[in-house]
């Protein structure tokens, strides 16, 4: 792929490996294909599990042992979808203690008992690695949690595990392709087995689709949360850069990183989101939340009625099937009493591709470097000596794609360099002034709409990526908001519809998808079938 496809295709919201053509990858066949109504927990709210173990009739321990189970029926064997790259030998105990709490009535929210899956480049305080699916880091266990897993504690989530993603949240190579890491292998899409499932967030949406968990946790700079989420048919939120902190997230941009939450709902997306928020000392970007950040689950049936939406239909190339699809969405919201115009923008915004690489070069070397000298347990205290490392494991770890990314990361001044003062206040005034913020006030918009995908594209390890479209770079680049919900399918391939707007405004759009989700009901389950070609 070249850069500039790389860039205007979002793959710099960070994606990762795949197949050289579409073909049946041979560990399954059709006469064996494991439905989701097989198992008991498919699609299961967080408000139904917590209501189960009211009741008694389950447990946390029991239901973090169902979905082991199906993990190792699903994930490990049977399809090999390869979503879960480790599981936490602690989540047993752990859910047996929450249990013991709630005999005691300590109930400590909606999330008590409740199975998380987190992105492994995301700080655990435990037994489990933090390697960003690098074989570099392949031992390094953090010495504490990252925030954001630490306020996951606290609600009472039960960490199940990490999951596998696109190497390095696929900022290594131009050429690479989605959901691969020499740590983890290639994580598949459970829709049609030799599909992409994007990244670089790969393992957290494909758990969730395949019902291997109910809530997961993904990251994202441009994409890598929103992207995948689509193509696997569930609904993921990029929130505002600052709404979750990002300390102890291995890094990329401190422009553009947020982690985010994913789940078969909006519902259950939010009340994840809101287990997460909260302001660090530890990252300053979280100061600037506004009191009220975190109440997101006031919803409101009639929000569409008067509402304002922005149609960008010119976000990405996508082909007429998906705009077919977007147009069932249009109606849709029309019938509910929305009033849907379509907004194109400026066309100096096209240069936002070129202000965004420089930007991320810049903003990743300093990033990586503070992160691994902040964790000397890493063994590596600088970029080029990671640079080293690949070259002289190059068999195992650029077996497929190289690491052009890192060298030119390596090769500039990081934030001195002179380019990136310059880069960033384009990124901001393309992405804000002349971007969201323009189209927003001009026609007085509540949210501004896009495709967030199209088709997955077959796994190929010798040319990469094939992006089909996509529309994360506005929210991404600007750091705000935005939400994917499923809104159709192309040949049982899960396209995805994106609501973005202001900073802080999640519970709007969150709102506004909740609706579109209610009347809309595109959720797909996935049949795990080989190949499309038969």
């Amino acid at each position: 792929m070249k850069r500039r496809d790389f860039l205007l295709s979002s793959v710099l919201s960070a994606v990762g490996i795949s197949l050289s053509a579409c073909s049946k990858p041979g560990h399954t066949d059709q006469a064996k294909r494991v439905h989701a109504e097989d198992f008991p927990l498919s699609d299961i709210s967080v408000v139904e599990l917590q209501e189960k173990m009211k009741s008694g009739e389950l447990t946390s321990e029991g239901i973090v042992q169902l979905y082991l189970n199906r993990i190792e029926q699903i994930d490990k064997k049977g399809p090999g979808i390869n979503a879960v790259v480790e599981i936490n030998p602690d989540a047993t105990n752990i859910a047996r203690k929450l249990d013991d709490e709630r005999k005691l009535g300590n109930i400590r929210g909606p999330l008590h008992g409740i199975p998380v899956l987190i992105k492994e480049n995301i700080d655990t305080g435990d037994q489990m690695i933090t390697s960003a699916g690098s074989l570099a880091l392949n031992n390094h266990r953090a010495k504490k949690d990252a925030y954001i897993v630490s306020k996951l504690r606290q609600a009472g989530a039960v960490i199940l595990g990490k999951t596998n993603l696109s190497e390095w949240a696929n900022f290594r190579s131009t050429n690479s392709s989605s959901g691969w890491s020499s740590r983890g292998g290639q994580t598949r899409n459970p829709y049609v087995l030799d599909r992409t499932p994007c990244g670089s967030s790969s393992g957290s949406a494909v758990a969730v689709a395949a019902n291997l968990v109910p809530l997961a946790v993904g990251t994202e700079t441009d994409g890598s949360i929103v992207c995948p989420s689509g193509i696997n048919g569930v609904v993921g939120i990029k929130p505002t850069v600052g709404l979750l902190s990002r300390s102890g997230i291995i890094p990329i941009s401190d422009s553009q990183d947020t982690a985010g939450p994913m789940a078969c709902s909006v519902r259950d997306a939010a009340l994840l989101l809101m287990a997460m928020v909260g302001e660090d000392e530890a990252d300053a970007a979280t100061a600037k939340q506004p009191a009220q950040a975190g109440i997101y689950l006031n919803f409101d049936d009639n929000v569409l009625s008067g509402a304002r939406i922005g149609y960008l239909s010119k976000s990405s190339v996508f082909d007429k099937r998906v705009s077919d699809i977007m147009n069932e969405v249009i109606n849709l919201l029309k019938e509910k009493g929305a009033d849907v115009i379509e907004v194109e923008l400026a066309e100096e915004v096209n240069e936002l591709g070129q202000y965004e690489w420089t930007l991320l070069l810049c903003e990743f070397k300093g990033g990586l470097e503070k992160y691994l000298n902040s964790h000397p347990e890493c063994g590596f205290r600088s970029l080029g000596e990671l640079i080293e490392f690949n070259r002289k494991n190059a068999n195992d770890v650029m077996s497929w794609f190289d690491q052009e990314i890192f060298e030119a990361a390596n090769a500039t001044k990081g934030l001195d360099d002179p380019k990136y003062k310059e880069a960033k206040e384009k990124c901001l005034e393309l992405s804000r002034d002349k971007g969201i913020d323009k189209l927003m006030a001009e026609h007085k918009l509540d949210a501004i709409m896009a495709p967030t995908n199209g088709a997955a594209w077959c796994i190929d390890y010798v040319n990469g990526d094939n992006f089909g479209g996509g529309s994360s770079q506005l929210a991404a680049v600007s750091g705000y908001p935005s939400i994917t919900v499923p809104a159709g399918n192309i040949k049982g391939l899960p396209i995805g519809v994106s609501f973005f707007g202001l900073p802080y405004t999640e519970s709007r759009l969150i709102q506004i998808a909740h609706l579109y989700e209610k009347v809309s009901k595109k959720r797909l389950r996935p049949q795990f079938i080989n190949s499309l070609i038969q």
